[in-house]
């Protein structure tokens, strides 16, 4: 290896890296996305906390997640994360109400972690992690990873399997709150539980893809074949008019007489 290869190798690791860091935040919606599930909640467990009165903190989870809606679309931004927030409130809301527990505020969510959790278990059993699902369009990538890339489809298996053990243990800590603490000690404990477990699921999903393959572009591979095609057909077209001599000898003798009469 020369002298110039060394820069070259770590700027193409560190492109990767970025790539991968990009990709991660537009998936899983950076910061800001996790502040528009972190917030709900703790509004609701602040004012619970602070009156016990249910349906006040109910209206203002809502109130506050509709909010983030709207400033999403009052800037033009995606709005998937705050979307998937107000539907989870709502759900939690729904299912308080219904019962008259605050703390069935939390079921829904807890419900959904889990389901998660063992998504990213069976998917991974079954061959088709499902962290790659989400991440082969990111990275533009879609499903060529389970055939044409087994290092990329490797490390999206370590990543799904520690999306899913990471989940379950935050459902192993929860669950027996919902059933034994009150809702304040159950809400502060969620709260505390939101970001952490993510972050380092995130993270080890950045070191698993960081030292996998790069991913193969397969839109740029469709437009790469698309452009070819074309340039075949062209190159047909032409082969076809410079071969077919009747063109050329029917124009000249028809101008000729033309010309002629004229």
């Amino acid at each position: 290896m020369t002298s110039l290869d060394k820069p070259t190798d770590d700027t193409s690791a560190n492109d990767a890296r970025a790539v991968t860091e990009a990709a991660l935040f537009e998936a899983f919606g950076g910061v800001r996305g996790m502040v528009e599930t972190v917030v709900p909640g703790l509004l609701f467990v602040t004012i619970y906390t602070i009156n016990k009165d249910l349906h006040l903190s109910a209206i203002a989870a809502v109130a506050v997640s509709l909010v983030l809606v709207v400033v999403r679309l009052a800037m033009k931004d995606t709005v998937k994360h705050a979307f998937s927030g107000v539907f989870g409130v709502a759900f939690g809301v729904v299912f308080a109400m219904m019962t008259g527990n605050a703390k069935d505020f939390y079921l829904p969510g807890m419900l959904y972690t889990l389901g998660l959790a063992l998504a990213y278990i069976v998917t991974t059993l079954a061959g088709v992690p499902l962290i790659g699902l989400i991440l082969g369009p990111v990275f533009k990538e879609n499903l060529s990873w389970r055939t044409r890339n087994p290092g990329r489809k490797k490390a999206y298996a370590k990543a799904s399997w520690a999306w899913g053990l990471i989940l379950l243990a935050k459902c192993a800590i929860l669950f027996p709150l919902y059933w034994w603490a009150d809702t304040t000690q159950l809400g502060w404990v969620l709260v505390a539980l939101k970001i952490p477990p993510f972050l380092l699921a995130v993270w080890l999903t950045w070191v698993f893809l960081a030292k996998a393959p790069a991913p193969i572009d397969v839109f740029a591979e469709m437009e790469a074949e698309e452009k070819a095609e074309e340039e075949r057909k062209a190159a047909a077209l032409a082969a076809q008019r410079g071969d077919d001599p009747d063109a050329a000898d029917t124009a000249e003798p028809t101008g000729g007489r033309h010309r002629r009469q004229a």
